[in-house]
């Protein structure tokens, strides 16, 4: 499942996957106290969501300023389900979805700064850079077309370089990852747990993912 959330200024703010639908509300958190009205759009493809676990969802919607709320899948109990809630549904076919959700990921190029923890089953995506203030637990997915940056515990997967760039990297004040990639280069984390708490940060070096100290050096 898909969401992107619009303000009626045009902008995407936010386009981001849902895979358990019982963790999404440190997700919805930091939409509650912006006073921006929303347009939201759910994509889902070749899943069957039930009237309970969208009515769910809604009551997440129904806590931010949200103008208006549709659904568009190939799944036609989904569209059942979004219709006996009163939520504006359409079939459409996977690719259209697919299609759809390529143009507005094309439209989308502003970096992300998210405050909070990404917990198990959670995903966040940028298309620019991808700062997170908070933890990124086990079971948690992160990635950025660009760089990564974690003001906390890297404990999740990350993929850094999305879109082939080896000259990105992920820094982390306590790298611990599950799994790290950096474009089309892949590592799996270290055994040991980090001794200590500093800046580490892991780029490509000879076609292989090395991590070291991440030393800021100041200008005189």
């Amino acid at each position: 499942m898909e969401i992107v959330l619009k303000n009626i200024k045009g902008k995407y703010s936010e386009i981001f996957s849902v895979l358990d639908l019982d963790n999404i509300h440190e997700t919805f958190k930091k939409f509650s106290s912006n006073k921006e009205t929303y347009e939201a759009k759910i994509f889902v493809v070749n899943e069957s969501i039930s009237s309970h676990q969208l009515s769910k969802l809604k009551n997440h919607f129904n806590k931010i300023n949200i103008c208006t709320l549709c659904i568009y899948s190939n799944n036609r109990d989904t569209i059942v389900s979004g219709k006996s809630l009163k939520i504006d549904s359409a079939f459409i076919r996977e690719q259209e979805i697919k299609n759809k959700l390529l143009q507005l990921n094309l439209k989308k190029n502003d970096d992300i700064l998210y405050k909070g923890t990404i917990r198990s089953g959670e995903r966040i995506s940028s298309n620019g850079n991808l700062c997170i203030i908070g933890d990124v637990n086990p079971g948690a997915i992160i990635s950025a077309k660009k760089n990564i940056y974690v003001w906390g515990k890297l404990q999740g997967i990350a993929f850094a370089g999305k879109s082939g760039n080896k000259n990105a990297s992920i820094s982390s004040l306590y790298l611990n990852p599950l799994q790290l990639r950096i474009a089309d280069v892949i590592a799996i984390g270290p055994k040991d747990k980090p001794k200590s708490f500093y800046p580490e940060i892991a780029v490509i070096d000879k076609q292989t993912i090395i991590i070291k100290p991440h030393i800021i050096e100041s200008k005189k």
